[in-house]
């Protein structure tokens, strides 16, 4: 049996052949390549760092160099970083800032990604994005001015809309010529002593149907001249549908025509000039129960589509061909002897001063549908998907 002392010396002897025991020189060539080895690291890392603290001297240049506004949040979403756009876009210092505070200060427009910020340096209109960063420790946010622009597309929209009226100087001429008229011919026989009170009242009524008729001209000219929205607040969507709902609902009873109603989307909300938005509605509707024979039906259906609210009429008149629907938003266009033209000129101006449109389809025989887009309000401004 062996001793303790035999044990260790056979392990001993075990650890010695598994490793080899190294020389004096041996060992020193390996302290030489270990302080060559960390002298290269560090001279490495010194390199590196050499390249971050330029890329990073790099990137406050370009920072500073662009016209549009970077605020760098950090996980907190407070300011981290702020460039001389920003800063001189809000007019005050931004550092340790947070963007909570900030972007209370946006108002929403009637465009998505597009807000109103007044204060600093005035008023400006912004495109705002959020966007947060892979590694979660942050997001960027872009901001971008763009006032000029949108005054610009104000100005072309209006140039259209006056070139659109030179085009319809003719046309107006003639709308305002006719019942013009009449109302002189009814007038002048006002003068005949002849004429009994029955007589007279009668032709007092029709000299005021034919002025009223001139003053609806008129007031649907300037309506399309004017094209912008004057008063703004926020509302929701299906309060309007149903409002409308409680207009048209008797007008179509009264012609035999089945209306159905539906809102999907009872927590949206809209931002722009309610009466006027009413009004194109309103017009878009009472087309759609006048092409509507009786047992047929108007449906209302009001949706969202992520962030766009859609009023979609769909009708089961006689429909319209290509020639029709190329030319029914022309001013003074109408297939009916009493309209005027101009109502769904008007409605797809109104749209668009919203930042929406109106888009139609038809089939003859098969009935119309038109679906009026609008931007949806948002309260905030959403992050962007990381990329």
């Amino acid at each position: 049996m062996s001793s303790p002392l035999q044990v260790a010396a056979d392990e001993t002897g075990d650890d010695a052949n598994a490793l080899p025991r190294m020389s004096a020189v041996e060992l020193a060539e390996a302290f030489a390549a270990f302080s060559r080895a960390s002298e290269e690291l560090s001279s490495a890392y010194g390199a590196l760092q050499g390249q971050v603290s330029q890329l990073t001297e790099r990137l406050s240049v370009l920072m500073e160099a662009l016209p549009a506004g970077v605020l760098v949040l950090d996980r907190e979403r407070r300011i981290a970083q702020a460039n001389r756009a920003a800063q001189r876009l809000f007019g005050e210092e931004l550092g340790g800032a947070g963007w909570s505070v900030l972007e209370s200060r946006l108002v929403a427009t009637e465009t998505p990604g597009e807000w109103r910020f007044d204060g600093g340096a005035g008023s400006h209109r912004l495109s705002v994005s959020l966007t947060s960063l892979e590694s979660g420790e942050g997001s960027i946010v872009l901001l971008h001015d763009i006032s000029d622009t949108h005054r610009m597309r104000l100005q072309v929209e209006r140039n259209d809309r006056l070139a659109a009226m030179g085009e319809m100087v003719a046309g107006l001429a003639h709308q305002l010529r006719t019942p013009l008229a009449a109302a002189l011919l009814y007038v002048s026989n006002l003068g005949q002593p002849e004429l009994g009170a029955a007589e007279r009242a009668r032709v007092v009524e029709r000299t005021l149907e034919r002025l009223r008729l001139l003053e609806r001209l008129i007031r649907d000219m300037l309506l399309f001249a004017r094209g912008d929205t004057r008063q703004r607040e926020r509302f929701g969507a299906c309060e309007l549908a149903a409002e409308l709902t409680h207009t048209l609902d008797p007008v179509a009873r009264s012609r035999q025509v089945n209306f159905i109603d539906c809102c999907e989307c009872p927590e949206a909300l809209l931002s722009g000039d309610r009466k006027a938005l009413a009004g194109a509605l309103t017009n878009l509707l009472e087309n759609a129960v006048q092409a509507t024979p009786a047992e047929g039906s108007v449906n209302f259906r009001v949706s969202r589509q992520d962030e766009q609210i859609c009023f979609r009429i769909s009708d089961t008149g006689r429909g319209m061909g290509d020639e029709l629907l190329d030319r029914i938003f022309e001013p003074f266009f109408t297939t009916r002897a009493e309209g005027t033209g101009l109502g769904l000129a008007i409605a797809r101006s109104v749209a668009r001063a919203h930042g929406g449109d109106i888009e139609v389809s038809s089939e003859p025989g098969r009935g119309t549908t038109f679906t009026l887009n609008l931007p949806a309000h948002v309260d905030a401004v959403q992050p962007e998907p990381t990329s």
